[in-house]
This record gives structure tokens, C-alpha cells and sequence, in this order.
């Protein structure tokens, strides 16, 4: 492994992908979307086959966003659009996957052999944009930090936290198929995370960041995050909406992709006061109210 990268999470709907946006607009950090790397059944020969569908227009592997009209393609080519999305393109990413196999004698489907070509492909966008460091999103994975400080022990972690209610609001406002059912599930998977994260990751490698903070004062929130990873200020990561990014070029229907294009707002901040009714909000409470309090957010 090379430069330590940087990995953002935080559970689904709590700004992380505008976290990510914001750090990718620094000139020596690239910083992308989720690479769902521990998905697909092998990030080989499979791989390898995706890029070259795609490259044919095979009506398999075709559909909105990173959905395809063959089931059996559908984790392999959501790998390879979110390397896109990342600023990977399909045939750099064909590259990198044959380069590893080769290293590799074959076989990319061990935890180790995808993180390594999880730093390939890091390596190869930091050093396409003349970069100190990469980094990506990997959402509730930060649970597991564990995990991945093992593959990469310099590592730093960006725990993006917003108010659990308001996460369990925008959770079932969204109908999407991956959101949490029910204000009892928000609850739990919410605290699960916040709860995990200070526990798994070492010492100085992490910074907690909450989402309210980031929307009320942007360069106050920013300031002390490049400070612990070590980057110098630059007023580019205030202007993150006019800045290139290939998560804006290549959204592949990304779910947070048009909202991270826009001007920061508090408007979404205090949202389960309207969205959810005032038994929802007691059911979240009941079963969370010490980490909301713990992480300072006013119980009810």
C-alpha cells in the first residue's frame, strides 16, 4: 500500500457524500464516492468481462444508473460505474484489474486482494490529478474500521454524524430499496454505528464531524478536518459546487449526486420535526436518546 488514504462514513442520509465532494475539491486530495468492492463475487476475471460488456453495449449489462437488464452483471458493472464515478474509467480500471491479477496469480477475492486493488485504483486518480492523497466513501462500513486499518495502518477515518431522527425521516421519505423500514430499525442501525465507531478506530485516526456543524459554518467545520489530515487550507473546498468532479460528470443515478452539486443549506436540518409524528420521534428517542445527547443533539 501507498499514500494513507482517507475513508468517509457514517450511516446512509447523514451528508457523506457531501463530505466527500468538499474534500475532492482540495487540490491534494482526491476523494470519491462509495466503491462497493466487497460485493461483486470476484473483482477479476468477472470484472474484466464488465468492462469489455460495456465497451460493446451489451443489452445485458444495460439499465438506468448502475442497474442492468441481466441480474447476473449487476454487482460487477455497479463496481465498475462507481470506479467511474470515482474518476476511474472502464478501460483504466481493466488495466489495473489485469495488472493485479497478474501480481496476484489469478484471484481477486480475498479481503487483501481487493483492498489492493482498491489502492490501485486510488493510486491511479491521485496520481492522474497530481494528488498527495486518496480517499473514498465507505458508509457504514466505518463500523469495521478495524478491518481496513489492518490493509492500510496509516489510515484516517471522517465519522460524518447527523441526528438520527433526521436520518430515520429522510430514510423513509426516500423509498429507496437499501433504507431502513422503519423508525424502531433507523434507531437501531443509527446507534449501531455511532455507537461502534470510536471503539474500532485507533486513537488519533479519527475525526468526528456532524453534519450541522458542516451546513451552519463550512470553513469553521472544514478548518480543523484538513488540519487533522494533515493539508493545508485552501479556499477551494468552499467552492465545492463550481469545482469538476467525476461524481457530477458520471452520477450513474448516484442518490446524493444533485444535492452535493448544490449550494450548502440548513434547510434539511430539523426535518423529522415535520416528517415524522411526535410517536416516531419518542420511538427513536426511547431506543437512542443517549447518543443523541451524548453527541449533542437535544432529546425531546
Amino acid at each position: 500500500m501507498t499514500s494513507p488514504p482517507v475513508f468517509v462514513g457514517g450511516d446512509n442520509r447523514s451528508g457523506t457524500t457531501l463530505v466527500s465532494v468538499i474534500l475532492d475539491s482540495h487540490p491534494a486530495l482526491v476523494c470519491g464516492p462509495e466503491i462497493d468492492f466487497l460485493l461483486p463475487r470476484d473483482l477479476g476475471p468477472h470484472i474484466l468481462a464488465c468492462c469489455r460488456l460495456l465497451a460493446a453495449a451489451d443489452p445485458r449489462v444495460q439499465g438506468a444508473g448502475v442497474e442492468t437488464a441481466d441480474p447476473e452483471w449487476q454487482l460487477g458493472i455497479q463496481f465498475v460505474k462507481q470506479c467511474h464515478r470515482f474518476g476511474v474509467a472502464p478501460p483504466q480500471l481493466e488495466q489495473l484489474v489485469a495488472f493485479q491479477l497478474a501480481a496476484t496469480g489469478g484471484s481477486i477475492t480475498t479481503f487483501e486482494e481487493r483492498c489492493r486493488l482498491i489502492d490501485a485504483v486510488g493510486e491511479s486518480r491521485r496520481r492522474g490529478r497530481g494528488a498527495q492523497r486518496w480517499g473514498i466513501k465507505i458508509q457504514r462500513l466505518i463500523a469495521k474500521a478495524d478491518h481496513f486499518v489492518r490493509q492500510w495502518p496509516r489510515s484516517q477515518f471522517v465519522h460524518v454524524v447527523r441526528d438520527g431522527r433526521d436520518v430515520a425521516a429522510s430514510h423513509l421519505r426516500s423509498g429507496r430499496p437499501w433504507a431502513y423500514g422503519s423508525v424502531d430499525d433507523a434507531a437501531r442501525g443509527w446507534l449501531a454505528i455511532v455507537d461502534e465507531v470510536r471503539a474500532v478506530v485507533p486513537a488519533g485516526q479519527l475525526f468526528e464531524l456532524r453534519y450541522e456543524d458542516l451546513v451552519a459554518d463550512v470553513a469553521s467545520t472544514v478548518a480543523p478536518l484538513l488540519d487533522f489530515l494533515g493539508l493545508p487550507w485552501d479556499p477551494a473546498v468552499l467552492r465545492h459546487a463550481e469545482m469538476p468532479h467525476p461524481l457530477f460528470e458520471h452520477p450513474y443515478g448516484h442518490p446524493s449526486a444533485a444535492a452535493a452539486s448544490d449550494l450548502i443549506s440548513a434547510s434539511a436540518v430539523g426535518t423529522y420535526r415535520r416528517d415524522l409524528t411526535p410517536a416516531q420521534r419518542q420511538e427513536f428517542e426511547r431506543r437512542a436518546g443517549g447518543a443523541l445527547a451524548r453527541l449533542g443533539y437535544p432529546v425531546e
